[in-house]
Order: structure tokens, then C-alpha cells, then sequence
């Protein structure tokens, strides 16, 4: 197709449910469904409109599952970039590369990099303070039927009541300050009403000494007196500490960048870089490390997927990693490096010990593949990429400001192992039926109860995107350019029509027009 460099023609094809076992199910009897096609060349917006319809790609060739057909529903997922804040297990693998460079220290226990090893109570990462709340409740609840018990048994072996009034009541203002505060909710202690004729009114206003009084009331002359500020030092001399506890210091979290990026000491054990390198033959950062990077991937696909030898040649390693159909692209108000596909190598002391492939499109970074050296798995690089990549994202959208999530691949719900991709929050699924977005935690009861389902609860939501006009579908055919509505006039055969509507469909009107259809 050299001779036509303007052009994108795609060749379609349709690939119906064959039963086989395949990695995500192990299922003998299941069926994986889906339509393809090879994509010789597009630019970053038509694969852009693609993914946004639930089409990815692998090389150059890009396919989309028949959601309610196949075994294992694959939702198309994005996590939200500007609003992530990385839970604590997050922040666990962070640390744990940051003092393996610094000191060079190993973490042990469990050193599989399997992302869905995070902790499960980080997954609902924006709702900490939501569960601290009802756990608190919750806590309160027992604390107060314990506490009634204690009291009663006190009673009755005739304990001095006094006593009991002191240890175990606190003021109100205190239980509000220490449930806001976020500490654990087995220190947090409460009230309980005192029999007739015991212990303090909690309802009134806790008993003050005169002492007290009388210096509140001398600060108060002294602020009407002077109303810019109050005499520098008055505070610290007359204030009691009681009355007016000093504000605590607000303890900003920190980003991730700020987690990612921390400074290491001068004599740092190792040296981490991280490069983005183009993928193509004419680069010669790309060319260079071509050789340590399909060795990188040979050892990764044996050692982990268990791939015999013959199955990670050079040419399965282009074919899959390196070919792609996006067409390099610069924009003035783009990143600096620019739109299409790439390799992000991680350099450990001068050697490449992962990579991610990634492509960079005008909404998003979408991920499609990571390899990394199994002797490392200790540092979790499959999580500590994904966070780079975030972190990535959000520093792209810096200088292309509609360049503001991060597709992450596929989510299957029904596959425990790829469960994970759901704790990157907030995060999105995209409906089959409508191709909207969808909050995941919306989606998830849904999914509870089905493989399959319509994420978008409109029953009255249409595919807005959906082929209205089929003619004007732009086709490829004998070396000339012409509508579906031409093109149409010459077939004989009658399932032709039928398989172009449903490329058509699946596609969308605005790429219909744009991408040109091979038939030959």
C-alpha cells in the first residue's frame, strides 16, 4: 500500500465464537466472540473515535468483542488521571521502589507482580472518609451498649460513682473533634445518659471556674480595646489551653508525583530512568535498544505466560509490539512529544527492565502492553508502571489540555485476575449498547448480578454515534475511492451488504467516512 500514503484502508473481517480455553476464564467450553479487522493506517483521532466505540488494538490489528456473545465480557475501562489519588497499597509499591533505589533494599513475603494483590479495602479509593464514618457508627453503637453494661455491673458492686463519671464520660465537642480527625474508632469513647440523681447534666453547659471566667472576659475587654490584633503574647499568657486549643496543622497528602519523584540521597544504590522512545525503525533511540528490548520480552513471555520459544520470535516480538497503525502526528497545541505510538523503557543501572507500550492519542495515553524482567518482580512493576503512566497522563494534559485520562485496557468482572483495573479510581466502564461513559461504581452491582449488562440505566438512550447514513460509508475497491451507495450497485453477492452495515455499526458514522473499507 505504498503507493497510496493518503489513504487508510482497513481490511474487515468478522470473527465468529470458537470454543477454546483461553487465559481469562479457563473455561473448556467458552466462547470468545469478536470482530476485526487490520488496520494498515490511521491517524490518532480514528483510533481515538475506535476505542471510544470499545475497539483496541494489538499490532495492526484492532479488534472488539461481541459483548453479549462472548464467555467474558471486556468493558472498555479509563481511569480519571486529574482526580486520582493513589490508595495506600499504591503508596506501598511507590515506597517500595524508592528504598530499593535508595538503599537497595528488598522487600520479602510475596513478590508476585500481580496489581490485584492490592488491598482490597483501598479499592474504593475517593470513599475512605464515607467507610471511616459508618465504621465509626457502626463502633459507636457497640461502644454504647458496652459501655451501658460496665456501668450497671459498677453499680451494683457499689463503686464510688464519682469516679465513674471521670474516666468514662467525655465531653460532646471532644467526640465530634475526634470523629473528624480521622483517628481509629475503638479510641473513640461516648456518652451515656446518667441515672436521676448522678453525674453530670451532659445537656447544659459543662461547669466553669470563676477563675477562668474572669480571664475569658479580661481577652475580650482587651480585643474590644484593640480591635487590628490582640497585644503579642497576651495569648500564651492568659489564654487557658482548655478553652482554646491551637489548631492542628493540616497534613496535606502528598501527590503522586511528589511519591514518584521523591529525592534520593547522593550515594543511591541505583539509578532509575524512564525514556520515551518512538516506535519506529527510524528512530535511532528505538533502533538502538531494539535488541535488549525483544530479549527483555522473550524472557518476560516464557518465564510468565509460559510461551514456548518458538512463539517469541522477532517477528511474533514486531508484529505484536512494535508495528501499529497510527500515524505520527504533531500538533501546535499538543504534547511535545507528540501523538502515535511508543515504547516507555524503564532503565535500571543502564538496562532495560520494562517496558510499556503505550499510545498517545488526543483525548487519553492508552496503555496496550507491558513486559518487564521477572527477576524483579519483587518491585510490582506492573502497578508501579500503571502509576507512572498516570502520573504521565496528567503531565501531558499540562501542555494538550483535552489530554486527560488514561484507557487502561479491557475490565472483566467476571475474571477475579483482572479485577485489579477497577482500584485505579475514579474510573469509568463504557456501556455496549449506548457508548457512554459510566462511573465503575455505578456499574458494579449490575455486573454482580450479570456478565453482560447495559451500564447506562437511560432506557430511553440511544448509540447517538450510530451509522445513520450507510452510503456515504467511504469504500476502497479496485484501487478507487467511492460511497457505499455506489459501491453497492455493482454486488451481486447478498451477504456483502449485510457485512458492511454491521462495519458500519460497529464503527460509528464519523469513522465510516473517514476510514476507507478494503474490499476486494
Amino acid at each position: 500500500m505504498a503507493s497510496w500514503p493518503l489513504f487508510r484502508p482497513a481490511s474487515w473481517s468478522i470473527s465468529r465464537a470458537g470454543f477454546y480455553r483461553w487465559r481469562y476464564c479457563k473455561n473448556e467450553s467458552g466462547s470468545r466472540s469478536i470482530v476485526s479487522m487490520w488496520a494498515h493506517s490511521m491517524t490518532v483521532q480514528d483510533y481515538q473515535d475506535l476505542i471510544d466505540r470499545g475497539w483496541r488494538r494489538s499490532g495492526k490489528y484492532v479488534y472488539k468483542p461481541v459483548m453479549n456473545q462472548t464467555c467474558c465480557p471486556q468493558y472498555t475501562i479509563r481511569c480519571r488521571p486529574l482526580h486520582f489519588q493513589p490508595s495506600k497499597s499504591h503508596k506501598k509499591v511507590l515506597k517500595k521502589m524508592l528504598k530499593f533505589l535508595a538503599k537497595g533494599e528488598i522487600s520479602k513475603g510475596n513478590c508476585e507482580d500481580e496489581p490485584m494483590d492490592s488491598a482490597v479495602d483501598d479499592a474504593v479509593v475517593g470513599d475512605f472518609a464515607l467507610i471511616n464514618k459508618l465504621d465509626i457508627r457502626c463502633d459507636l453503637k457497640t461502644l454504647s451498649d458496652d459501655l451501658k453494661e460496665s456501668f450497671e455491673s459498677e453499680d451494683m458492686k457499689g463503686k464510688d460513682s464519682k469516679k465513674e463519671e471521670s474516666t468514662e464520660l467525655i465531653q460532646s465537642q471532644d467526640v465530634e473533634e475526634k470523629l473528624g480527625s480521622g483517628e481509629p474508632s475503638h479510641l473513640v469513647k461516648v456518652h451515656t445518659a446518667p441515672k436521676p440523681g448522678k453525674g453530670a447534666d451532659l445537656s447544659k453547659p459543662p461547669c466553669r471556674k470563676a477563675k477562668e471566667i474572669r480571664k475569658e472576659r479580661k481577652r475580650l475587654k482587651l480585643m474590644q480595646q484593640n480591635p487590628a490584633g490582640e497585644p503579642e503574647g497576651f495569648q500564651a499568657q492568659s489564654q487557658p489551653p482548655s478553652l482554646f486549643p491551637p489548631k492542628a496543622k493540616s497534613n496535606q497528602p502528598k501527590s503522586l508525583e511528589d511519591l514518584i519523584l521523591e529525592s534520593l540521597p547522593e550515594d543511591a544504590s541505583h539509578k532509575l530512568e524512564v525514556r520515551l522512545v518512538p516506535v519506529s525503525f527510524e528512530d535511532p533511540e528505538f533502533k538502538s535498544s531494539f535488541s535488549q528490548s525483544f530479549s527483555l520480552y522473550v524472557k518476560y513471555q516464557m518465564a510468565i505466560h509460559q510461551d514456548p520459544p518458538d512463539e517469541c520470535g522477532k517477528t511474533e516480538f514486531t508484529r505484536f509490539l512494535c508495528s501499529s497503525p497510527l500515524e505520527a502526528e504533531n500538533r501546535h497545541n499538543g504534547p511535545d512529544c507528540g501523538y502515535g505510538s511508543f515504547h516507555q523503557q524503564y532503565w535500571l543501572d543502564g538496562k532495560i527492565i520494562a517496558v510499556g507500550v503505550i499510545d498517545i492519542l488526543p483525548y487519553c495515553v492508552s496503555s496496550v502492553y507491558l513486559y518487564y524482567d521477572p527477576d524483579y518482580s519483587f518491585l510490582s512493576l506492573g502497578v508501579y508502571s500503571a502509576l507512572r503512566e498516570i502520573a504521565f497522563t496528567r503531565q501531558l494534559h499540562e501542555k494538550a489540555s483535552q489530554l486527560s485520562y488514561y484507557y487502561m485496557g479491557f475490565y472483566i468482572h467476571s475474571c477475579p485476575k483482572m479485577k485489579y483495573k477497577g482500584q485505579y479510581r475514579p474510573s469509568d466502564l463504557l456501556c455496549p449498547e449506548t457508548y457512554v461513559w459510566v462511573p465503575i461504581e455505578q456499574c458494579l452491582p449490575s455486573l454482580e448480578n450479570s456478565k453482560y449488562c447495559r451500564l447506562n440505566q437511560d432506557p430511553e438512550a440511544v448509540d447517538e454515534g450510530r451509522c445513520k447514513e450507510p452510503d456515504r460509508l467511504q469504500v476502497f475497491h479496485k484501487k478507487a475511492i467511492m460511497p457505499y451507495g455506489v459501491y453497492k450497485k455493482h454486488q451481486k453477492d447478498p451477504g456483502e451488504e449485510a457485512t458492511v452495515l454491521q462495519y458500519a455499526s460497529l464503527v460509528g458514522q464519523t469513522c465510516s467516512e473517514r476510514m476507507l473499507l478494503f474490499r476486494n
